[in-house]
């Protein structure tokens, strides 16, 4: 069984180089801490220090000794700091960016709620569908769809997503239903900030180009000119869940939807995660269970 007291009195006299520079640190006599050091070195049948009247020097084995100990101890202070963090309020300004439609309908709400419970806490949201370094742009948080693409970000998932390629009640009784990706190019295929849509085929997911009179950066344009008949498109499932419900809206190709998508929130990666960090996405995991 380890002496702790020992192996911590030894890491306490080389980071102060002295005895007495330990003890006033351990808050013990420099007597005791010597006590403790000579001890350790009976323990482990080798001398780790040389001690003259001017200095001390690690010997070999006590440099390599004094390495994989002072990790020991960072390690507990890191778990004490993160104990305290923790039970800490959130607190400073909480920066998030999220896709413009998915955000002002699930994630808006509940940071409103999060920041009734930390009036504390300011924040910043900023709703944009274009791609977001968060770390460059100073970002806490954000939130994705999609396929998330590799990255040194931490990443959890909030919810499932799917795609549906949909047109109107309307359209399809102008115009056949396709049932295989070839026939899309029979159809006016709208489009909204890419040029392609994405399903999964045979197992593999495939980037399918298609074409189209109309396109926008913007989901519910896209979703009103479905309504209207003016072609097919594909929708993330929380624009076009309540019109397929009603039989207004109709999907196709249900046998290729791209499946592996989702919804994501992401953080930079840190040794110490703020509490507004990691309070709100505990938060925010929680809330979006079963909502989209």
């Amino acid at each position: 069984m380890q002496h702790w007291d020992r192996i911590e009195a030894f890491v306490e006299v080389v980071r102060h180089e002295s005895f007495a520079g330990a003890a006033r640190g351990l808050g013990v006599s420099s007597s005791h801490v010597s006590r403790l050091v000579a001890r350790l070195e009976t323990q482990l049948g080798t001398q780790l220090l040389y001690r003259t009247t001017r200095r001390l020097r690690l010997t070999d084995a006590g440099a390599v000794y004094f390495e994989h100990c002072a990790q020991l101890f960072d390690g507990f202070q890191e778990a004490l700091t993160a104990i305290s963090d923790y039970q800490r309020r959130p607190t400073g300004v909480l920066k998030l960016t999220c896709a413009t439609t998915f955000g002002e309908q699930f994630i808006a709400p509940l940071v409103n709620d999060f920041l009734a419970e930390h009036p504390q806490l300011s924040v910043r949201m900023d709703f944009t569908n274009r791609p977001v370094d968060i770390v460059d742009e100073g970002f806490d948080v954000a939130v994705r769809t999609g396929a998330l693409p590799d990255s040194s970000l931490i990443a959890r998932k909030l919810c499932p997503r799917r795609e549906y390629v949909v047109g109107s009640a309307d359209y399809f009784e102008r115009h056949p239903r396709p049932h295989t990706l070839g026939e899309l190019a029979g159809h006016n295929c709208l489009l909204g900030s890419a040029d392609h849509w994405t399903f999964d085929l045979d197992g593999q997911h495939r980037v399918w180009r298609v074409e189209g009179n109309w396109r926008a950066n913007s989901g519910l344009a896209l979703l009103d000119a479905v309504r209207k008949g003016l072609g097919l498109a594909q929708l993330p499932d929380y624009y076009v869940r309540e019109g397929l419900e009603r039989g207004e809206l109709v999907s196709v190709l249900d046998a290729h939807a791209c499946t592996h998508t989702a919804v994501w929130v992401v953080y930079p990666r840190h040794r110490h995660l703020s509490p507004k960090v990691r309070q709100f996405v505990d938060f925010l995991v929680a809330g979006m269970d079963g909502r989209a």
